[in-house]
């Protein structure tokens, strides 16, 4: 018999008992829920709306609850529809009429909001230490690239030099505002539901404060249809999760063109790599493959959520129901993924010297070239123009601008001279870029400084 059933005359269809049923998904907060009972019972007996000796055994019986429940010694039933009610009939059972006292002064609609807050909060912080795990295997990998060029590219075409350091830092940076996407969810969060009700708040002199005390939020929702009926934390929770999942799913691009036999920028471990069933050669970088598809699964949970949320009414609904499947589906996928990439990305090999030849034979010094003839008095679009056809000239003839000499040099403008080859070197055209957040090793090493005090302040 359902805990609500005094104004019904029968009992539920039992499809519609599958249909609502949430306990699945439900159990995977079960300590939440107990944590919030637990404050909840406490500042009732505090106010004196139940007995004090209710309060203590409830206490005390949600206590051996939660204990339980760590132990894996629950069994959660279908039947009680909810972990809110599972809870409350195990309770029930355990200390008696005691038990029936814990709902005073609250509702589902409030609890479960409760609820979601503090499994965001959590998720927050599970996800924040992942991304910190992350961000440092990167910082340390940078430091050791410091001066090893290879091509920076746009239109995925050779554009001009960077060095392997400063693009692992590019993805730092995006991995560093991902963090804060994720504080400012937590931030978002970080406000206690409970006293909203069911959605006009209660007539019992609850204490919020001391409740939000208790449970370490820093302050209460300020109305209370808002408080039952909001899901915005979710949203920037699976928000934030798209943009980690879209940084993951761009360097999980790069790395399967690197692994690629036209590229050989990097050779994937072979724990992190699968075979083929007919092809006896291949070694397939499936794991960053599948990363970048799990990342349309996530924006899926967000697009979901949105359209779940998007024409309700204040203030609960039981379409929202729906919305912790979509939080646990994104929170999972991105933790999973954060988790497997950082092991991927720890045994990956770089092949620092194909990265450097790359560099050349692709004309990424092109541009350097052309300023060198700027700097000796040729117009920039003359300069522009010259190198252009230089660039031609080595594709007819199988060579790169470092290869020729100063005589074919000189067939296209007399500006050039001896100190064209320091001038279009790789360190020359890298180190030159020598402004903040650029790839000049003195450049990147101070953005490896910069990025290292914002990791510790996460």
């Amino acid at each position: 018999m359902a805990l609500w059933s005094g104004r019904f005359s029968k009992d539920p269809d039992q499809l519609v008992l599958e249909y609502d049923a949430c306990i699945g998904v439900g159990e995977r907060m079960a300590e939440q829920d107990i944590r919030g009972s637990l404050a909840h019972a406490r500042m009732l007996g505090e106010q004196g709306i139940i007995p004090k000796a209710d309060a203590e055994a409830i206490v005390k019986g949600l206590e051996g609850i939660l204990e339980d429940v760590r132990a894996g010694k629950v069994s959660w039933s279908v039947d009680a529809e909810d972990i809110h009610m599972n809870v409350e009939t195990l309770l029930t059972e355990r200390i008696g009429e005691a038990g029936k006292r814990l709902h005073t002064g609250r509702s589902r609609n409030d609890q479960v909001a409760l609820d979601n807050h503090m499994i965001t909060m959590d998720q927050c912080r599970k996800t924040v230490s992942l991304l910190k795990e992350l961000i440092a295997l990167l910082l340390d990998t940078a430091k050791q690239h410091v001066n090893t060029p290879m091509p920076g590219y746009t239109h995925l075409q050779h554009a001009q030099p960077v060095t392997l350091a400063h693009h692992l830092m590019a993805y730092v940076q995006m991995f560093l505002r991902d963090a804060k996407r994720f504080a400012f969810t937590f931030e978002m969060a970080d406000e206690m539901p409970l006293g909203s009700g069911a959605l006009a708040a209660t007539t019992y002199p609850l204490d919020r404060e001391r409740v939000a005390d208790l449970l370490g939020f820093s302050c209460i929702t300020e109305n209370s249809l808002d408080g039952v009926s909001s899901r915005d934390y979710f949203l920037d929770y699976i928000y934030a999760a798209s943009c980690c999942m879209m940084h993951l799913s761009r360097f999980c691009e790069e790395l399967v063109l690197w692994n690629s036999s036209e590229f050989r920028f990097v050779e994937m471990d072979d724990a992190f790599a699968t075979g083929s069933s007919i092809m006896p050669q291949k070694k397939n970088p499936d794991i960053a493959e599948l990363m970048r598809g799990k990342t349309g699964r996530v924006y899926g949970d967000l697009m979901a959520l949105l359209t779940v949320m998007k024409g309700l009414p204040l203030s609960y609904n039981k379409d929202m129901q729906e919305d912790k499947e979509r939080f646990w589906d994104a929170a999972d996928t991105l933790n999973q993924s954060l988790a497997v990439f950082a092991a991927m990305f720890a045994t990956l090999t770089f092949r620092t010297d194909v990265m450097h030849k790359s560099s050349l034979d692709g004309f990424a010094n092109a541009t350097d070239c052309a300023d060198y003839l700027v700097r000796h008095g040729v117009a920039f679009r003359d300069a522009h123009r010259i190198v252009g056809e230089l660039v031609a000239y080595c594709l007819d003839t199988g060579k790169s601008l470092d290869q020729l000499t100063l005589e074919e040099y000189l067939r296209f403008d007399p500006a050039f001279g001896d100190d064209i080859y320091g001038a279009i070197s790789l360190e020359t055209c890298v180190g030159a870029r020598n402004v903040p957040g650029g790839p000049a090793p003195e450049a990147v090493e101070a953005a490896i400084a910069s990025a290292e005090k914002k990791l510790a302040a996460l």
